[in-house]
């Protein structure tokens, strides 16, 4: 398999904090490569050099000649006044250029370029390019390409940047988070993308499902050096402990190694200058491996929960609606002590805004919500909290409390505290500015924890969590000794954290799913397709009389030179609307003369009548 892009010898730090040093590995045409680590690692900073967004310390990238590397960034950003459209097909390639041209053309009003847009899309054969384009934008559910990027939230501004990413059908994809802000469907649309892509992938992403489906090598940055493994997510935590157990058992035995060893050094100093070169330096090497080997602490999230008594929160008739959009209609629900429940739906439906609702951060437009008086709320917001960028890591958690009262009754200091967060004596010291964006967010999430909530109402907690921090998280939650709410469109968290789930349908409609994510999504889709099938059943049924006189029971299929026609038509058909539409308003524009008017009237009457014929032939091969 050839090489797609090879780094050497790659090194990066900043002042004082090397991220890594010393890397290489490689990166084949047609793999699908995930990279893990710790938040502030240097996951995105890799990808930064890899992508050429970042200069490397030391070490070179090389990629294969000609090699069109595609980059969606943790938090991407494009000009002020940029529109949907130019962001999205923002590209070098003259295809994508082409349907940029044409987008524009066709949505002027003076369809002034539309001939010379066409032309061009005719010359590099752009038709079934713009069609997969529309596809993409379809499923990602980008409907308004006028729209300003500015005007944008920061969901809908991710999916924009994947959009532009996968049009541009590049030979390496670089995606950082791609599933974050994504819906269940349209996650497992990019699934199915990605796996049937031909393009080489190096991805970081904390969906754990996603990876294990996706990815066929794993990259492990760790204590600034890396780790290969081949398969998939799952084939990698299997390899993982076979060797952190191969390593432990190697750390005991070079412990034993040791203690003879320097019991050997220390005896009889004064002959020190007789001892066998080798064997003092085999312990100057066994010191050194026993100092660089040092295991890290675990997180540990074993804060106690004060106390909550027996009624939590009542809705009653509740209900609310921005404009035309229903959120919630006398919707009724009792929450029950230390019930884990999950709200899950696509992105629009207002779970969020429930959320808000419960915290009394907006207000129904009527029905009531009755908290208990016990109800002591710990909120993790999907924005997340905005922190002094000039302060210290520790000045930011002694703010809120200078000491944390665990589940076993201890105490222990917030600088202790911190360090159960993975938070060295030396990042508490630092400043805020310098963490990542991961880093941020666990130190949002132990602000969260310390002052002692009996109820976590948690919104899109694991984006931007890095996997060891989610997996210590999921753990907690589950002997959580209180009520958690989650909002997540990550299957694996929820499963492991909810016993029942709040699906929000739209339109108001709530059903209270009792089984995990998983068999949920499993259900949708079978009732999505058991409803494709019936709804396929009814369309013969309907036409029987009509396909019993002209046709044989059995349709035929199309044959290779009717498809080629049908693909044909799905370039012709809209190109000759487009030309209707330009022509229509040339002559509602006044500024024609009695000639071009008459030109054009004809003309128009040629299209309309073509449109049908063609349409109809569509209609009749489509039904084949």
């Amino acid at each position: 398999m050839a090489c797609a892009l090879q780094v050497e010898h790659l090194a990066k730090s900043y002042g004082d904090l090397v991220l890594f040093e010393d890397i290489s590995f490689a990166i084949d045409e047609g793999r699908r490569v995930a990279l893990i680590a710790r938040n502030g690692a240097g996951k995105s900073t890799l990808l930064d050099i890899v992508a050429g967004r970042l200069t490397a310390d030391a070490g070179s990238v090389v990629p294969r000649r000609d090699l069109r590397v595609a980059y969606l960034e943790q938090s991407p950003a494009y000009p002020a006044g940029t529109t949907v459209a130019e962001a999205c097909f923002r590209s070098d390639t003259p295809a994508v250029q082409a349907i940029a041209a044409y987008e524009r053309a066709a949505a002027d009003p003076s369809g002034e370029g539309l001939q010379e847009a066409m032309a061009r899309m005719d010359a590099l054969e752009a038709w079934d390019y713009e069609k997969r384009a529309e596809r993409i934008l379809s499923r990602l559910e980008i409907r308004d390409l006028g729209q300003r990027i500015e005007t944008l939230s920061g969901g809908q501004l991710k999916r924009v940047a994947l959009a532009n990413v996968l049009i541009d059908e590049a030979d390496l994809l670089i995606l950082d988070e791609p599933t974050n802000h994504l819906d269940s469907d349209m996650t497992a649309w990019l699934e199915e993308y990605l796996t049937q892509s031909s393009a080489a992938l190096l991805m970081v992403t904390h969906d754990r499902y996603f990876l294990d489906s996706v990815c066929d090598e794993i990259l492990e940055l760790d204590g600034q050096g890396i780790r290969r493994y081949d398969g998939n997510y799952a084939c990698y935590l299997e390899k993982k402990q076979e060797r952190e157990e191969a390593e432990a058992a190697q750390r005991a035995s070079d412990r034993n190694l040791y203690r003879r060893e320097l019991e050997w050094m220390r005896r009889q100093p004064q002959a020190r200058a007789t001892k066998a070169k080798s064997r003092i330096d085999a312990f100057r090497d066994l010191e050194a491996r026993l100092r660089t080997t040092r295991t890290r602490a675990d997180l540990r999230l074993d804060m106690g929960a004060s106390r909550i008594g027996t009624k939590i929160f009542e809705c009653r008739g509740l209900c609310k609606r921005f404009g035309d959009t229903v959120i919630l209609k006398d919707f009724e629900y009792t929450f029950t002590r230390y019930e884990k429940l999950a709200i899950v739906g696509d992105n629009g439906c207002g779970k969020s805004t429930f959320l808000k609702l419960l915290l009394g951060l907006e207000r129904p437009d009527s029905g009531t919500i009755e908290i208990g008086e016990t109800v002591r709320f710990g909120y993790y917001s999907q924005q997340g909290m905005t922190f002094d960028e000039n302060k210290k890591v520790i000045d930011t958690v002694t703010e809120i409390a200078e000491e944390i009262r665990l589940d076993d009754g201890r105490r222990m200091s917030a600088s202790q505290f911190l360090q159960h967060f993975l938070f060295t004596p030396e990042e508490q010291h630092g400043y805020v500015a310098r963490l990542s964006g991961g880093e941020r967010r666990r130190l949002y999430l132990c602000t969260v924890l310390l002052r002692n909530p009996n109820f976590l109402v948690l919104d899109e907690p694991t984006n931007d969590l890095d996997i060891v921090t989610l997996g210590v998280l999921e753990e907690y939650l589950a002997a959580f000794r209180g009520c958690v709410i989650v909002v997540s469109h990550d299957r694996y968290f929820v499963d492991k954290v909810a016993d029942h789930l709040l699906v929000f349908r739209g339109d108001g409609e709530i059903r209270d799913f009792a089984g995990t994510y998983s068999e949920y999504v499993d259900w949708k889709r079978a009732c999505d397709a058991a409803r494709r099938a019936e709804t396929a059943a009814a369309k013969p049924a309907a036409a029987a009389p009509k396909a019993q006189a002209d046709t044989p029971a059995t349709p035929r299929k199309r044959t290779y030179k009717e498809e080629r026609e049908l693909e044909a038509l799905d370039r012709e058909i809209p190109a000759l609307e487009a030309e209707k539409a330009a022509l229509e308003a040339a002559l509602s524009s006044g500024t024609l003369s009695v000639e071009e008017l008459t030109a054009q009237s004809q003309r128009i009457m040629e299209l309309i009548a073509l449109i049908d014929e063609k349409t109809m032939r569509w209609l009749e091969l489509s039904e084949r």
